[in-house]
């Protein structure tokens, strides 16, 4: 029977990259750094119509997950920027360093989540853990938490909403086929918290020909957490279509 209209998940259709959602995560660990930029280097990163908030909020996190059913394991660094939308209050994914290769091409075309193939890096020492990024061999970032202080699961801070730009290229010139904000936080479900710590870290951007953070070298940081968990990851939810005629004609 051939690929009806409305069917499809990812190509080719008889053979997907990868398997459809739910994609299950088990032992994931965490850390999390709270820290302030210049709202500047903050507001470049930002689309339209997200708005940029005077403290130059931001997060950045390292991952180790030795367990997806999806993906199978992998390492990742995330950045997030404090933002508002609507009146609202959340972060947005700026840039997601990951060792891939199946969890990029899901993670870019299910949530737009901006996955970038990196050399990672994971190290534990009692309650410290460091996390390095590079592309093109040159090192972008440093994370590095301690986290001595043993603290109920449910005093982990909230990165809800977190909004990603999802981009699909025309391919009959410049320009985007598809173009829409989502708010990946309802994407994680049946979360378990089996362990969480806090504490405090330092953080050092850098550049590469590739991509240059340096502007957002902390003004100063603030506190860090150390989770273990484990979820389940399903869909998330589109918050603004930038293509939609009512969205260009300026009337949502």
């Amino acid at each position: 029977m051939a690929l009806r209209h409305d069917e499809g998940w990812n190509s080719p259709p008889d053979a997907p990259f990868y398997p459809a959602l739910p994609a299950v995560y088990r032992g994931v660990k965490l850390q999390m750094l709270f820290f302030q930029a210049r709202p500047a280097a903050v507001e470049a990163l930002l689309p339209e119509p997200l708005e940029a908030l005077p403290d130059g909020a931001c997060v950045v996190l390292g991952i180790e997950v030795p367990f997806c059913t999806s993906y199978g394991p992998f390492l990742e660094a995330v950045l997030q920027l404090k933002c508002r939308f609507r009146g609202k209050e959340g972060y947005y994914c700026s840039h997601v360093f990951h060792t891939g290769p199946a969890g990029i091409a899901a993670g870019r075309e299910i949530y737009g989540t901006p996955k970038l193939f990196s050399e990672l890096s994971v190290r534990y020492t009692d309650r410290a853990m460091v996390t390095t990024a590079g592309l093109g061999g040159v090192e972008i970032f440093k994370l590095s938490t301690f986290t001595p202080t043993v603290i109920p699961g449910d005093s982990a801070p909230s990165l809800s909403p977190s909004w990603r730009l999802k981009i699909i290229p025309r391919a009959d010139g410049p320009g985007p086929a598809l173009k829409q904000l989502i708010d990946a936080s309802r994407a994680a479900q049946d979360q378990a918290i089996h362990f969480c710590a806090h504490g405090k870290g330092s953080l050092t951007f850098g550049s590469s020909p590739l991509l240059d953070l340096a502007p957002l070298e902390p003004v100063a940081c603030g506190d860090a957490y150390y989770l273990e968990t484990s979820f389940s990851e399903s869909y998330a939810e589109i918050v603004y279509d930038y293509l939609a005629k009512a969205t260009r004609t300026g009337t949502t």
